[in-house]
């Protein structure tokens, strides 16, 4: 049987661009399907930011010229392997020759509009001709607009299915629709409320939305949470007409990089079986983050962007309570807003041995934290779907969540009586129902030793990796190209 063709395209991807949850599950993903069945690619645009080894990793294929509008832009395509699946690179140094991926939102409508457009000039060239291209985001919201519009009637591009992925609703995309209509040549009867008009602007990821084939998002909850006003960023109306079009698919996290027995990060390596490793890494953990060590103590972690949406407010209104009057410390790693910055470093000078903060990030301190704590903090105003929930049960750290989004598809919460969960959780977004379920988390951890210990094993046997999620995305290409399956 001949495989299923999937060109992913997205603004960005590990290794060779970072910059969120995004380049996680386009750089993982690809590598988890069948290979007998489908062939995965990625189209990605060639930053020249991006690391000088991955830069001299890529090999030139060819070069073409693409139309925007009055426009007519050099396009480059580079291609290279990475766990086994083929990348290629749009390389235009006017574009993405910055010092950082994203800029400007009026520099990048233009960006993403040719890189748009640059991919589906690119798939004869390099002899691809996808049955299904896989979006990511606003940066690509375009792409299938411009392939039932502009290249609708060109045969090598006849049955091209689409599928849109929206990672975080709040980031649409949105400019002026004059400039946007300038520099896309799009034609101007789509600019209207149906298409890609929004509140008087042109809106990307409205765009993708209502030309994809079919639509998803991070995990079920959310695209339920998307379809309300309180959730749906203004296009919750939108979101209820393409329901019957709309799934919601957890993430995964690569089983291979978060493992506790092979990973080359953590101090000591331990498994399900033995976990005797964890309490080792406890101890290595308070000392080099100065914090006092002390078994008995609920070390509690957090690596976050460190903005409004990730429940810091909550967190900096019961810091000092928590502190002060409770067994707890924090190993605190992350960045973002300013106000949340100066907060954990305030804290960290008044009780130094008690929590812990690295402004910035880092791969060892990250699994560090989620090998070495006993509990780890997300209180997220929402949340599409989460990776570090999934980390951190990986390693046995059981998780203290807000039940939004992928968090509450993905954490159980302990129920004492029939002795079940994965995890601890609150509903309402409230300081003190966060502050109560810590008070009873830390409970569990030092009264009920033997509960907390049979919920550290349910954790770490819950199976997050990209295995299952990759099966659901290829029923899903199934359905799109029904033509195809036996």
């Amino acid at each position: 049987m001949e495989k299923t063709k999937i060109l992913m395209a997205a603004s960005e991807a590990i290794p060779y661009m970072k910059t969120g949850g995004l380049a996680d599950v386009v750089g993982s993903l690809p590598k988890y399907f069948d290979r007998d069945r489908y062939d995965v690619r990625v189209i990605l645009p060639k930053y020249k930011c991006m690391s000088e080894e991955l830069l001299q990793q890529l090999k030139f294929i060819c070069h073409f010229y693409v139309n925007l509008n009055w426009r007519r832009q050099y396009a480059g395509i580079f291609m290279s392997q990475y766990d086994g699946v083929t990348y290629y690179f749009v390389d235009n140094e006017f574009y993405f020759a910055g010092d950082k991926p994203y800029n400007n939102i009026y520099e990048d409508v233009e960006k993403f509009a040719f890189f748009s457009k640059a991919v589906l000039e690119a798939l004869p060239v390099i002899d691809f001709a996808p049955d299904v291209i896989h979006c990511n985001d606003w940066q690509t919201g375009l792409l299938p607009v411009f392939l039932k519009t502009v290249y609708g009637s060109d045969n090598f591009y006849a049955g091209i299915k689409t599928v849109f992925t929206i990672h975080n609703m709040k980031f649409q995309g949105r400019w002026k629709i004059k400039e946007v209509a300038d520099v896309t040549g799009l034609p101007e009867h789509i600019f209207n409320s149906g298409e890609l008009e929004f509140y008087g602007e042109a809106n990307y990821l409205k765009g993708g939305i209502v030309y994809a084939d079919e639509v998803t998002t991070v995990s079920p909850t959310y695209a339920d949470e998307i379809c309300t006003p309180e959730g749906g960023e203004g296009l919750d109306g939108l979101m209820l007409e393409r329901r019957r079009h709309l799934r919601g698919i957890v993430n995964g996290i690569d089983y291979e990089v978060y493992n506790p027995m092979k990973d080359k990060y953590i101090y000591k390596n331990f498994s399900v079986r033995n976990t005797s490793g964890k309490i080792a890494d406890k101890r290595n953990l308070q000392e080099k983050e100065g914090l006092k060590v002390d078994k008995d103590a609920m070390l509690i972690g957090i690596v976050s962007r460190m903005t409004n949406q990730k429940g810091f407010d909550l967190v900096a209104y019961m810091m000092e309570e928590m502190l002060s009057t409770m067994n707890v410390q924090f190993a605190v790693l992350g960045t973002g807003e300013e106000q949340y910055v100066d907060m954990f470093n305030y804290f960290h000078d008044k009780y130094p041995d008690k929590l812990s903060v690295f402004i910035g990030y880092s791969e060892e301190k990250a699994h560090e934290i989620y090998a070495g704590c006993d509990a780890f903090l997300m209180p997220s105003l929402f949340e599409p779907c989460g990776l570090s929930q999934l980390m951190s049960m990986r390693y046995g750290t059981l998780p203290i969540v807000r039940e939004t989004g992928g968090l509450k598809d993905t954490v159980q919460p302990y129920n004492e009586y029939e002795d079940v969960g994965t995890g601890f959780s609150f509903s309402n977004f409230n300081a003190h129902d966060m502050l109560h379920v810590i008070q009873y988390a830390l409970d569990v951890f030092t009264n009920h030793k033997d509960r907390w210990q049979e919920m550290i094993e349910r954790a770490m046997r819950q199976d997050f990796s990209w295995n299952t999620s990759a099966g659901e995305y290829e029923k899903l290409y199934d359905s799109c190209c029904s033509h195809l399956t036996v």
